[in-house]
């Protein structure tokens, strides 16, 4: 299982510093709550991917902004810390990105997200960065940036011949599906449902490739990973477990599976990491501080396979 020859990758995305509230129960609309503790952690889907990428060993370049406030510098600094190349993330005047997250007994979580300094991260800007993105083994993206420095992004991949895995999270109804090229498109059940408007699997097959999609990941939660392409369907069992905080589960899915499949794995073997990897995220308080190493999922994956033997 054990594999060399970590692969240069390149995540684009943002850079939040999380508020987490614990509470009892999600608030519903109107409704006020009582939070038992508040954390200040670090987050943002692209610092998270970043992170979850860099510790199952991938060589991680970062394309994201920040403030030049306080938690600019200190979001930097732990980058750093965890062997993530920096040189391509821009400090701009003004605040670093935000996040607002109500955490519920059941580890179910409500997000509210300020872009901050994110919004800075424009299309030009990224086109700058055309160099660094040609020699990675992939680039992965998220929906948390302005839209047209994901597609300048991802029509820069297309025409390098490199990867674009794209985690279309949060949805935009004003994604032009057909304009680019994707190769790996990552959802939840939820996200499936508002792009192609259905959840049967071989009605969705028939839209792959009117929308540029070449394969399709779907995210079930506990229950399944679906794995398609416009001829296949296969799944890939979850890693059981009991959830303290599913806040970053789907960040720790899309970076692990990224630093896999860029070592060249197939997409089915890439998704069986990434699912532990999401399982073992949900352990711990924070979108970050839960992701698993390596070495963590491998030892589970082993553990399983023996239980199971």
């Amino acid at each position: 299982m054990a594999r060399s020859n970590a692969a240069n990758i390149v995540v684009l995305g943002s850079l939040n510093v999380d508020l987490i509230a614990q509470v009892t129960h999600l608030p519903t609309a109107g409704e006020t709550v009582l939070a038992s503790k508040l954390e200040k952690r670090f987050g943002g889907k692209g610092g998270n991917q970043a992170l979850a990428a860099a510790r199952q060993g991938a060589q991680v370049n970062i394309i994201a902004c920040l403030g030049d406030d306080p938690e600019g510098r200190d979001y930097r600094n732990h980058l750093r810390r965890e062997n993530i190349n920096c040189s391509s993330l821009n400090t701009i005047r003004g605040s670093t990105g935000s996040a607002f997250i109500s955490i519920d007994a059941l580890g179910e979580n409500q997000i509210v997200v300020i872009p901050g300094a994110n919004a800075a991260l424009t299309a030009p800007s990224v086109k700058m960065q055309r160099s660094r993105i040609a020699v990675a083994k992939a680039m992965l993206v998220q929906m948390e940036i302005p839209l047209d420095t994901v597609l300048a992004a991802i029509s820069i991949a297309n025409e390098t011949s490199v990867p674009a895995i794209l985690n279309a999270s949060p949805t935009r109804t004003d994604f032009p599906w057909g304009d680019v090229t994707i190769d790996v498109l990552i959802v939840n059940e939820k996200e499936a449902l508002q792009i192609f408007g259905l959840t049967e699997a071989a009605a969705i097959q028939s839209q792959l490739s009117c929308k540029g999609i070449r394969q399709l990941i779907i995210t079930r939660g506990d229950k399944s990973t679906q794995c398609l392409t416009k001829i296949t369907v296969t799944e890939v069992p979850t890693h059981p477990i009991t959830p303290v905080d599913t806040t970053g589960a789907g960040d720790a899915f899309a970076g692990a599976f990224t630093a896999h499949f860029a070592e060249g794995v197939s997409v089915t073997e890439s998704v069986k990491w990434a699912n532990v990897a999401a399982a073992l995220s949900t352990l711990q308080l924070g979108a970050q501080e839960g992701l698993p190493h390596r070495g963590d999922v491998q030892s589970a994956m082993t553990k399983l396979a023996i239980d199971q033997a």
